[in-house]
């Protein structure tokens, strides 16, 4: 072939092997409003005073993540998903220890499904976001999120790989397949305890299951988690959501079983419900209800009724203003001694998606 034979298909080739690189994609939410407590903190912890701040996440949570696909040919592809989470009102990351806390991620797909490894969500965070009550707003205030998908369980003990004794939403070392069937999506997933000689301790197992035709959506899972001590928390969730029109309605259910020591458990009910009105095209009304209720060893047992009302105005595709009200009644004497029975929030912010 000569030279300018080679410098001809070259160019013809060109466009074709750009088509096939993967192209990574910036992406990102920045969420800031300022919120006033009574009765809480601007952590979200029951509190005898009240308190006014600034505060980041209470309509989505702020991140920044890089993602790509790349097509390898014959229906097949590969994937990367790499995404930390922001605290936009201190521009610090939200967690300390790991930088790509939300996901770190690489995997391949085809017709019958994808397969991902790393740090993921779990199965239950999966089945719940497509039928949570406010649709996974405020997340760190969110009992949903918090307490039935394990994002701030309260055990104090770290159940499976998460890094944290705090929360088990997202697991390290974990591989998750997910297929899609008709209308119906299968998931299942393990994550590797990785402690050498100690066989499945702070291991983790999963499985959900969806359904999504004519408006409705059903969607649960069940995972199983292990601490370093082989002692185990079991969870499940089941949930559907309806779209009737511009209102969408959603129902949850969930329940968790940790041992927390060799003679002592605790279990948690989540039960929530729901709805959201496009009420126009730029305003989006929401009103939900949770309960959460929590029996553990030895004591009585105690939880909280919590109310959260969203109204969202699109400035644009990307941009809203809302505000946010909620209000919580403890019972049981959840909130400690020194707290308010009751607390409530109020906040104003923007949110920007690109």
């Amino acid at each position: 072939m000569t030279r300018q034979n080679l410098v001809l298909a070259a160019a013809l080739c060109a466009p074709a092997l750009a088509l096939a690189q993967a192209s990574p994609t910036i992406y990102g939410v920045v969420d800031a409003s300022v919120r006033h407590t009574s009765g809480l903190t601007q952590a979200h912890t029951p509190s005898a005073a009240a308190s006014t701040g600034l505060a980041s996440g209470v309509n989505s949570t702020s991140r920044l993540g890089f993602r790509a696909r790349e097509d390898l040919g014959d229906g097949l592809y590969a994937i990367i998903n790499l995404e930390t989470g922001l605290n936009i009102d201190t521009g610090g990351t939200a967690n300390a220890n790991k930088f790509f806390d939300r996901a770190s991620v690489v995997g391949v797909g085809d017709a019958w499904g994808q397969v991902t490894a790393g740090r993921q969500t779990n199965m239950l965070a999966d089945a719940i976001s497509a039928v949570d009550a406010v649709g996974m707003r405020f997340a760190s205030f969110n009992p949903n999120i918090a307490t039935a998908a394990l994002s701030a369980h309260g055990l104090g003990l770290e159940y499976g790989a998460a890094g944290s004794a705090t929360g088990s939403y997202r697991l390290d070392n974990s591989l998750k397949y997910a297929g899609k069937f008709g209308p119906v999506t299968a998931r299942v997933m393990y994550s590797f305890g990785e402690n050498v000689g100690a066989g499945s301790a702070q291991s983790s197992v999963g499985a959900g299951l969806a359904y999504a035709a004519d408006g409705w959506v059903v969607s649960g899972a069940y995972q199983r988690f292990k601490t370093s001590r082989e002692l185990a928390l079991q969870a499940a969730t089941l949930g559907a959501a309806y779209q009737l029109g511009s209102v969408r309605l959603a129902v949850n259910t969930a329940r968790s079983e940790a041992a927390t020591s060799a003679t002592a458990t605790t279990v948690q009910r989540v039960h929530s419900a729901g709805a959201t009105w496009a009420a126009t095209g730029a305003v989006d009304l929401t009103a939900a209800v949770y309960r959460l209720e929590r029996a553990r060893t030895g004591l009585k047992g105690d939880g909280y009724t919590r109310a959260i009302l969203f109204a969202e105005y699109k400035l644009s595709r990307r941009t809203r203003l809302y505000a946010e009200l909620d209000r919580t009644r403890w019972q049981g004497g959840y909130q400690g001694g020194a707290a308010k029975t009751g607390a409530s929030g109020l906040s104003g912010g923007v949110v920007h998606t690109f």
